[in-house]
């Protein structure tokens, strides 16, 4: 095997810094420029620092509306539950009513139907036995705002 030498050089203060070309823009993350404890600058991995730590939340105060609405919800919920027992009790009233109603459109509707008829009938059978009755009215007016005159003549 074929066995190759390697020269290990040393810095020391005098000579110039290690690649002097090198930006600092260019030195890759976790790489620093460092003074070892001889005077000797040189490249060297840093260990990572620890990230900061994230900022604490701080406690914000409840909004009024939010307090209001939380004080209010039980007191509407208990309103509302009020009102289905309520309901559940005015049910069969309600039911009664609703039938009397119901009836009285009837009613109603059956007199609306019924007294014209009624009367139609009546007047043809009353009606029939006489003879029919002439009425003639003359009325006369002097002028657009005179006063009317009138007679009225049965025949």
């Amino acid at each position: 095997m074929h066995e190759t030498a390697y020269e290990i050089a040393t810095l020391t203060p005098q000579q110039p810094t290690p690649n002097p070309g090198l930006l600092p823009t260019e030195i890759p993350p976790g790489v620093q420029m460092v003074t070892l404890p001889g005077g000797i600058r040189t490249l060297a991995y840093t260990p990572q620092q620890a990230p900061p730590a994230p900022p604490v939340p701080v406690a914000q105060p409840i909004p009024a509306w939010a307090k209001t609405t939380a004080l209010l919800t039980p007191t509407i919920g208990g309103g509302i539950a009020a009102a289905g027992v309520g309901l559940s009790y005015a049910a069969p009233g309600l039911i009664a009513m609703t039938d009397a109603l119901w009836a009285a459109v009837a009613l109603i509707a059956a007199a609306a139907i019924g007294i014209p008829m009624l009367l139609r009938i009546s007047r043809t059978t009353t009606g029939a036995g006489r003879g029919s009755t002439h009425i003639t009215q003359n009325i006369t007016a002097t002028g657009m705002f005179g006063k009317a005159n009138g007679t009225i003549n049965h025949h």
